[in-house]
C-alpha cells in the first residue's frame, strides 16, 4: 500500500511499479529488499537503525495522543530498548515497561497513573523539535 500512496504521490521507480502489484502476503524480507531497492532508485536513502527508531517512537507516540493506539500496546514490543538522545525521547522511553504484564511492577504506579503520565511525555515528544528530516 505504502508502494501504491508513493506512486500517487509522484516517486516512480520501476521497482516501485513493481512492488505496488504485490500481494499483501508476499514474503516480508522480499518486501524490505525491493523497497530499499525502490528508493535507492529515487535516490532516497534510509536512516540507520537508530534514527529510524526514533522517528518510529516519534509516530508511536503521536499515535497514542490520538487514540490509535492504547498504552499497554507500547509495552507489546522493545520500544524500552530504544537508544532516546533527546530529554523529551528519554521521559517517553523510560515510562515503557519491557512487557505489558508488569506494568505496575515494573513503574510502581497503578494503571491509570501510568497511562496518564505516558500520555503527557507523548505530547512533550511530540511537541518537541523533530531529531531529522521526515519526523
Amino acid at each position: 500500500m505504502i508502494a501504491a500512496e508513493a506512486l500517487a504521490a509522484g516517486l516512480d521507480t520501476p521497482t516501485l511499479c513493481e512492488l505496488a502489484g504485490w500481494p499483501r502476503n508476499a514474503d516480508a524480507r522480499d518486501i524490505r529488499e525491493a523497497f530499499e531497492q525502490a528508493l535507492a532508485e529515487a535516490g532516497i536513502g534510509l536512516p540507520d537503525r537508530s534514527l529510524a527508531r526514533r522517528h518510529a517512537l516519534r509516530r508511536m507516540a503521536a499515535r497514542l495522543i490520538a487514540g490509535e493506539m492504547t498504552p499497554a500496546e507500547l509495552a507489546k514490543d522493545d520500544w524500552w530498548e530504544t537508544e532516546a538522545e533527546t530529554a523529551a525521547e528519554q521521559a517517553f522511553v523510560a515510562l515503557i515497561p519491557q512487557c505489558d504484564c508488569c506494568i505496575e511492577y515494573t513503574l510502581g504506579l497503578d494503571q491509570q497513573t501510568w497511562a496518564a503520565q505516558l500520555r503527557n511525555a507523548a505530547l512533550a515528544l511530540t511537541s518537541s523539535p523533530p531529531n531529522g528530516p521526515g519526523c
